[in-house]
């Protein structure tokens, strides 16, 4: 079967009515976190809103004033996730997202046409792609893609652009000849119905389920970004095609001008202009590396030089690291004298170290490790980790401060 986004892939709105509509949950990811809404699956009569599949991902629109959330396909039915449930029988219009639509047709014809001609031209074949979201990737059954090659065919990707050339569906029966002849990497083991196939006049000729442009010409262009190596054997092939070209033009000047206006420069020196402040910031961070590993020797001889000094020594850095606090512990006779060391904001996120006696800082760290909101592990006389608040270091030195009094009242 056949739906009306696929009859007609330019239909924006379309009127149809509501077959089924039953409780459903959604997962999805927000923001890096997984979540499940509850909601209805509803099933149309027909639709325009294209559930996803042979690479292409789903439409997103309305029914009614109802967004559409996902939509998939069941056998021959398109199934639509919806937050609000809708009366069976009643008639509903559909409209679709037309911008992202529009963008799916473009990128998915635009694989169709690149995968053609990097066939016809090298013998390369398209054994996956990937319509992302902001980029799509084609894998090509090659181990890499010739810089010349990649130039060549993106000429003759637009050169077929400029031409005008039609894209046509045909939809044939499954025992019908012509099938043979027609690039396809096979149906899905539940598929109904007539063969689609996306024909681009003397190009090529692809079984497709997906919404394509009707002329090449709506392509507008395409950009052939580069290659990346792929899995064993294999190069992926990176693309942008129409609108998508105009907003990576856009955003890259948009970025070109602010590096001008930071770096000083014309946009062809600033590599030059970038390279020059790294070497001098990994200068400056080698230089600062090794004040901070004097200092922290100071600090530790100061301490040791001090004849009122106790059995305990606390210290906070804003800027430091790991390394720093060590070289402190380590030029202090920690099984002496119990340390508490920390580097980062003074009521933000920062480092720890507790070093002293083996049995106190395993007994202590914990403790520490809870005060400071933190993670961290210990052994052999050290307890450190990530504090997610230093806001509560005092109250830390109190606590340990407390400690080493009742230890040395103890010995006394």
């Amino acid at each position: 079967m056949a739906f009306q986004c696929q009859r007609d892939c330019y239909m924006k709105e379309f009127v149809t009515s509501v077959v089924s509509c039953c409780p459903a949950e959604l997962k999805q990811e927000v923001n890096g976190k997984k979540e499940t809404l509850k909601g209805f699956h509803v099933k149309l009569q027909d639709t325009i809103l294209f559930p996803e599949g042979g690479g292409q991902p789903d439409d997103h629109g309305l029914i009614g004033d109802v967004p559409v959330l996902r939509v998939t396909r069941q056998g021959p039915d398109a199934v639509h996730f919806v937050s609000s449930p809708l009366e069976v029988g009643q008639e509903v219009p559909v409209k679709v997202d037309w911008e992202r639509r529009f963008d799916h047709m473009q990128q998915h014809s635009g694989q169709h046409l690149i995968t053609a001609l990097a066939d016809t031209f090298f013998g390369y074949k398209t054994t996956s792609w990937d319509l992302g979201r902001q980029r799509s990737t084609i894998e090509l059954d090659t181990p890499c893609v010739k810089p010349g090659q990649l130039q060549a065919l993106e000429e003759a990707v637009n050169d077929k652009i400029r031409a005008h050339v039609p894209v046509t569906v045909q939809l044939l029966s499954i025992d019908d000849t012509a099938v043979e002849k027609v690039r396809s990497r096979g149906l899905p083991d539940d598929h109904a119905g007539p063969i689609r196939i996306i024909d681009i006049e003397g190009v090529d000729a692809n079984m497709c389920c997906g919404t394509h442009v009707s002329n090449l010409s709506h392509l507008q262009v395409i950009k052939l970004l580069g290659t990346e190596k792929g899995k064993k054997d294999k190069t992926n092939l990176i693309f942008l095609a129409g609108n998508r070209v105009l907003k990576y033009t856009e955003k890259s000047y948009s970025t070109e001008r602010s590096l001008v206006s930071l770096l000083k420069t014309g946009p062809d020196e600033h590599v030059a202009a970038v390279d020059k402040l790294q070497k001098s910031v990994k200068l400056l961070q080698k230089t600062n590396l090794n004040l901070l590993r004097d200092m922290a020797v100071l600090i530790a001889e100061n301490f040791k030089s001090d004849p009122q000094r106790g059995n305990f020594f606390s210290y906070h850095k804003k800027e430091g690291d790991n390394e720093f606090m060590s070289i402190i512990a380590n030029e202090l006779n920690t099984e002496e004298t119990l340390v508490f060391l920390t580097v980062g904001e003074e009521k933000g996120p920062g480092l720890f170290l507790l070093a002293g006696p083996s049995g106190p800082v395993s007994d202590m760290g914990p403790r520490v490790l809870e005060m400071l909101q933190g993670k961290g592990a210990g052994k052999n006389g050290r307890f450190q980790g990530k504090a997610n608040s230093l806001a509560r270091r005092g109250e830390v030195e109190d606590f340990l401060q407390q400690h080493c009094k009742h230890h040395t009242s103890e010995e006394e």
